[in-house]
């Protein structure tokens, strides 16, 4: 039986409406063209987004009024960042995240943790870089990263945050082969030790990550292997742990899985908004390695699935940032 006029444009719409973004040029195409009774129609077939009110008219349910803001919003939103200089780019990363909610409690970190960004940001950007944000932040909100994070995160990872935030990283390549072998034995006693204690609070774990060259970091999670044969993370049962040693060990890993989650209906808006994230920061940085990880791990271009999620300008932006990282 064929569709209703007013059933097939609500089919379009929600099509439209669907995944990130707006197709925007489907939805003037649709929309334009109705007349009154045909809109009035048009609302009364479309229960996904109108309910009938006691006083005789369609209404926009409100949950539905504030999702599609939030997808108009995607590609404005994604091109201002886009445009704003790095470090002041992390700096507001950072200080929504810290400030959103203090009494925030997330624990899992590919899953949407707001924490998480901290971590990249402290991570995966160069020594420059972290002082070009902590400047940046001094002067947009006349206080220091680590000041924030040591009053307003409520977690047991704040001692390791405001260590990892503060850090400036000796960036050479020179690694001390004796070091790496005594601090990965140090790693494996505080892991093997734990017993139910937080590693996430213990002293020398917060040191030896937040003070390390990445490639100090690199040789000691190497002899970490050789000792007890599988990778350091496999052994961190805390996710804040897992990410530090992720962000510096493989940095195009780490974003891969965060977009796969990110690239899913079913999350929250928090995760979600990691797409966006992702793409704009890495765009110039490692966005080939990234691409590559992806495919590897997920058997998928992740420029594929960009296509097949996404919508209108905010698709077309996403995939025209992907692209400058080549492959």
């Amino acid at each position: 039986m064929a569709l209703s006029p007013a059933i097939q444009e609500c089919e379009l719409l929600i099509k439209a409406f669907s995944g990130f973004g707006v197709d925007e040029q489907s939805m003037i195409s649709l929309l334009t063209k109705l007349h009154p009774d045909q809109r009035q129609s048009f609302r009364k077939s479309c229960p996904r987004f109108f309910s009938h009110d006691d006083r005789l008219f369609e209404k926009w349910e409100r949950d539905h009024i504030k999702q599609l803001e939030i997808e108009f919003s995607r590609f404005n939103k994604a091109v201002v960042l886009w445009t704003m200089h790095p470090w002041e780019r992390d700096a507001r990363f950072a200080y929504e995240i810290i400030h959103k909610d203090a009494r925030f409690t997330y624990e899992i970190i590919h899953k949407g943790s707001p924490l998480s960004i901290l971590i990249e940001i402290a991570c995966t950007r160069s020594s420059e870089e972290l002082l070009g944000a902590r400047k940046a932040y001094h002067s947009l909100f006349k206080h220091s990263i680590e000041e924030d994070v040591a009053y307003d995160v409520k977690e047991d990872s704040r001692s390791l945050l405001v260590a990892l935030v503060s850090s400036y990283r000796y960036e050479g390549l020179d690694v001390n082969t004796e070091i790496a072998k005594s601090e990965a034995k140090t790693l494996g006693k505080a892991i093997k030790e734990a017993n139910g204690k937080k590693l996430v609070e213990n002293e020398d774990v917060i040191r030896i990550l937040s003070t390390r060259s990445k490639f100090q970091l690199m040789a000691t999670f190497s002899h970490y292997k050789e000792i007890h044969g599988k990778d350091i993370d496999e052994d961190l049962e805390d996710d804040f742990l897992q990410a530090t040693v992720q962000c510096i060990y493989s940095p195009p890993t780490y974003f891969s899985k965060v977009l796969e989650v990110a690239l899913n209906n079913d999350v929250d808006e928090i995760t979600k908004e990691a797409l966006t994230r992702v793409i704009v920061t890495r765009a110039d940085v490692d966005m080939k390695e990234i691409k590559e990880a992806y495919q590897k791990i997920y058997g998928i271009p992740l420029t594929e699935k960009i296509e097949r999620e996404t919508r209108g300008n905010f698709k077309d932006f996403l995939l025209a940032l992907a692209a400058k990282g080549g492959y």
